[in-house]
């Protein structure tokens, strides 16, 4: 199977991880000799509630036995894609209570910022450095990291730059500014949460020139860092909310909310103003909703702080320079960028699946299952400070 993955199957890079699957379950993946492997990634923070959950499964199960796709977007009353809208919507601030489906989280980014021009009548971006969310066109213009999208310009132009935390930066938010786009929690920089009141004077800033304020939740929203959406955290309200990834529940999906006002923009002048075939599709859409209403009423982001705190309780060692990032939304950050794959590589054959991050090259993700156990957390914790003593005291 091998040779055909590499055959037929286009890569990403020259070294993919290339485990061949046979099932998963819970916080656990199987290999194609039934080898066990506790995942710390979660389809890089997709799988919220664990693999095969039953709710999700039995929700998926239900839909496909009436219906899957009958439409494009937005012609036809779909009860699940209802049902989830309904339930976002129950869960946001007035302000974002119309919702937008994608297939993807770079769809919804893209619609994001057509939205904002259409709301402004602007076209210039502000974006951060090491910023990322996407690799389409119009989120990679957005990418604040020019080694990887160099050999694609031209991009869509009039983009700023500006560095995250940096208070100084601000005024480059001015009246030809359409919209701010932001990650709550930089992702593929480091898991860099924002300083005190840095999205505040962000917000005020955009609120003072007519701008958006965009904010990208792909990765820590749904729960991830203790509250359904991370800006919870920072007493603002983006104009535009992006998200997708944890809220599938390890099915495509991207999404975004903004007012009704907003997004009725999509409808006129022209008309059809950002449109997907499968987007909202009905058997994607029921097991998001069980998904949502599972993280919501199961009580999984009252325990997040909780698992958090025993991470950094349990990850001490010489070689760890920092744990970064805001509940299950961890990074380690290496002494050395050359420990950052033999950490990996070493722990997958220990039987625990951890990965990289897109920019930080002495960063090692830990974004596991909401549902991790105590003990799984301590088991997997174990595993990676005995790769850390092999690192520091090689075996001649």
């Amino acid at each position: 199977m091998k040779n055909k993955f590499f055959k037929y199957q286009a890569q990403t890079t020259n070294n993919p991880i290339g485990l061949e699957i046979l099932k998963a379950e819970g916080s656990y993946i199987y290999d194609k000799n039934n080898k066990k492997y506790l995942d710390f990634v979660a389809g890089v923070s997709a799988s919220n509630l664990g693999h095969k959950n039953k709710k999700i499964k039995d929700a998926v199960i239900d839909q496909i036995e009436k219906y899957w796709h009958v439409m494009v977007y937005g012609e036809f009353i779909q009860e699940p894609t209802i049902k989830l809208c309904e339930l976002i919507s129950e869960n946001l601030p007035n302000s974002l209570s119309n919702t937008y489906l994608t297939n993807s989280g770079t769809e919804a980014v893209e619609a994001a910022m057509k939205l904002a021009k259409r709301v402004t009548g602007r076209s210039q971006f502000v974006a951060a450095k090491n910023g990322y969310h996407g690799n389409t066109q119009g989120a990679m213009s957005v990418m604040g990291f020019e080694e990887r999208k160099r050999a694609y310009r031209p991009l869509i132009p009039n983009i700023n730059f500006v560095e995250f935390n940096n208070e100084s930066n601000i005024s480059i938010i001015n009246n030809k500014t359409a919209a701010v786009i932001l990650e709550t929690i930089q992702g593929g920089a480091g898991f860099i949460i924002p300083k005190k009141n840095y999205l505040k004077k962000i917000k005020n800033q955009c609120d003072k020139v007519g701008a958006l304020l965009i904010l990208d939740e792909i990765q820590p929203g749904i729960g991830r860092t203790g509250k359904l959406f991370a800006f919870e955290h920072y007493g603002i309200i983006p104009d535009i909310l992006v998200y997708g990834k944890g809220l599938g529940g390890g099915f495509p999906i991207g999404a975004l909310s903004s007012s009704y006002e907003n997004m009725s923009l999509f409808k006129e002048n022209p008309v059809l103003g950002h449109i997907t075939t499968f987007g909202g599709h009905p058997v994607i859409s029921a097991a998001a909703y069980a998904n949502l209403k599972e993280t919501l009423d199961s009580g999984l982001m009252s325990l997040v702080s909780k698992k958090e705190k025993l991470f950094r309780k349990y990850l001490k060692h010489e070689l760890i320079q920092e744990v970064r990032g805001k509940g299950l939304m961890l990074a380690l950050i290496l002494k050395e960028k050359k420990i950052t794959s033999k950490l990996v590589t070493k722990s997958l054959e220990k039987g625990l699946i951890l990965f990289y991050l897109l920019f930080e090259t002495k960063a090692v993700r830990i974004t596991p299952p909401l549902t991790v156990s105590d003990q799984e957390i301590k088991i997997g914790c174990k595993i990676i400070l005995e790769v850390l003593d092999e690192i520091k005291n090689p075996v001649h």
